[in-house]
Order: structure tokens, then sequence, then C-alpha cells
């Protein structure tokens, strides 16, 4: 399965900009966006990120409160903060044999940038990923890894997989089957998570919310400071 799945991905592998680097920086940047966001959302945002802050040095140099401010739009703000707190360790120290000891870095992502980064067969087990290999049976290593990516981004999907076009198929125990819906998150709107969201991004522009329960969540997160009662982004 691993080289019929390598051929399909030489055809139709998707045209992603942090592909085409091994620096650790970009790559984890691409990373840390991608949790929760779609990857039309992520491109041009990750492409703006990149031209403010093309190293890690120049994002360890930067205030919190301009990395909060740049964040805003892409939600789970904490992301944000625990990126910049990321560089300014690794800017220190360089960056560390585990990677998980970074803020922020959970086992997924570690293995995402140890990967694509610093060349290790080790593979990064998304939901996609997790899909496949459940519904396949095989066990995939490290060098499968963007191409499963692709494939359950297009092909193997969550409800009904595209079995048809899949160049698993044939070997496939799972082709034709349809699955029941995944449990959905809960709703943005009108949701606490987006008070939060409109507290913050009323302090990033200059202006004084009036949801304290918000702005005492976000100072427990960091994302903002209270003085006073006034609030401010962290310096």
């Amino acid at each position: 399965m691993k080289e019929l799945l390598l051929a399909w991905f030489r055809t139709n592998r998707r045209d992603l900009p942090w592909r085409e680097t091994t620096d650790a920086y970009p790559i984890l940047v691409s990373e840390v966006m991608l949790q929760q966001t779609q990857v039309e959302r992520v491109v041009p945002r990750w492409h703006a990120w990149l031209e403010r802050w093309p190293t890690v040095e120049a994002l360890a140099s930067a205030s919190a409160a301009d990395v909060i401010v740049e964040w805003q739009g892409l939600g789970y703000n904490r992301r944000a903060l625990n990126l910049h707190r990321t560089a300014r360790l690794v800017a220190a120290q360089g960056w560390p044999a585990d990677l998980t000891t970074l803020p922020g870095i959970g086992p997924y992502t570690a293995a995402a940038v140890a990967n694509f980064a610093f060349g290790h067969d080790v593979l990064p087990v998304d939901t996609n990923v997790r899909r496949i290999q459940e519904r396949t049976g095989v066990q995939f290593d490290g060098a499968c890894a963007q191409a499963l990516f692709d494939l359950g981004a297009t092909i193997c999907l969550a409800r009904i997989p595209r079995c048809a076009a899949c160049p698993l198929a044939s070997a496939c125990p799972s082709r034709g089957n349809r699955y029941e819906p995944l449990r959905k998150q809960s709703r943005f709107e009108g949701s606490f998570r987006q008070r939060r969201a409109a507290a913050l991004r009323a302090v990033a522009s200059g202006h004084q919310p009036s949801d304290g329960d918000a702005l005492v969540s976000l100072e427990r997160d960091g994302l903002v400071v209270l003085t006073d009662g006034f609030a401010s982004l962290p310096a």
C-alpha cells in the first residue's frame, strides 16, 4: 500500500508553500496555524506572518501584543502566545531534542516538525492519518505523512469516502463503507468563546469591552492584562 500511496501522491500532491522548506520555524508556524483552521484560510496568513517575522529570532524579538494582533481571525489565540513563547526559547537555546518541551507543542506537532524539518522517520498522526490507518489496517511510516494528509483531506473522507478514486481501494478492507457523522464542535455563535474573541478583538483595536467575565478569562490565559479595571494587551 505504501508504494500505491506514494505513486498517487506524486501526481496529486497539493501545492502548499510550507512543503517547499525544511526550516523548522516556518513549518512550525504552519502546523500551529493549521490546528482548527482550514488550509485555504491559513495559506495567506502564513505568508503574511513570515513576511513580518521571517525567522524565529524575528518573532522572538516581537512583543506579545503585536503577535496577538497579527493572529486575529485565526481563533484559539493561546496558540499565538505559545508560538511566541516557543520562539523566544528557541532563539535563546536552540531547538530541543524533545520538541514537546516547548510551549503548546504536543506529540502530533512535535512529530510533524521532527519529520518535515529534521528528517526523522516519525509519523505525525492527525485525524486524517488515524482514519486511513484504521480503515486500511496498515501502519504507515514517516515517509507517507504528507501523502496521508492529502489522501485524508480529498479522498478518504470522514463520512463518505471516495473509494472509486482511492489508490488504496483494491486492497482496503473498508472499501465501500459509509460512516456516521462525527460529533460536531459546539457552536461558536452565542458561545463564551465568541464573547472572548469579541473582547480580545476590542482590546486589540484600542477599545474597552464591558464583558468582565470574558476579560477575566482572557487575563487568566495571558492574553490581556487588567490594571485597575483597564484592559490592555501584554507587552
